[in-house]
């Protein structure tokens, strides 16, 4: 495998910015749509998860200027549903995907001895699992 260099952290920073900028959207048209009494309380906890991955992606943002980098503006498609539980899903999907990639990520940084970005990173992470958490529970895993 070719060695990391920090013109490809910048790349796989960019890429988990538009999946930031995907999740803020996703979760903002899921927690609109959600419907029944049973829903009430992670719907309001979706609203709260989009704030979050605005603040992930002005982090990202911000470290992929300092690191020389432009922040993208492109982002996949959103998923949606007319199923609640579907939603979710999709929306755990995510999260267990970005959980995966932000360990990789620290690991990736600690690689080029950019320890600040790897703390952010940490961070992010942490609010991620507490995302796919509060989904594994409104879906009753």
């Amino acid at each position: 495998m070719a060695k990391l260099t920090k013109q490809k952290l910048i790349q796989l920073l960019n890429k988990d910015l538009a999946l930031e900028y995907k999740a803020m959207v996703q979760y903002t048209q899921h927690q609109g749509v959600l419907k029944g009494a049973m829903y009430q309380n992670i719907q309001k906890e979706l609203a709260v998860h989009a704030q979050e991955e605005l603040q992930h992606a002005i982090t990202l943002a911000g470290q992929i200027d300092y690191l020389g980098g432009t922040p993208i503006v492109d982002m996949p498609v959103p998923e949606i549903s007319k199923s609640n539980e579907k939603m979710l899903k999709q929306d755990l999907d995510g999260e267990n995907d970005a959980i995966a990639r932000y360990i990789a990520r620290i690991k990736q940084a600690e690689e080029l001895n950019l320890y600040h970005l790897a703390q952010q990173l940490r961070n992010i992470l942490s609010v991620e699992q507490e995302h796919a958490m509060d989904l594994e529970q409104a879906l009753g895993k």
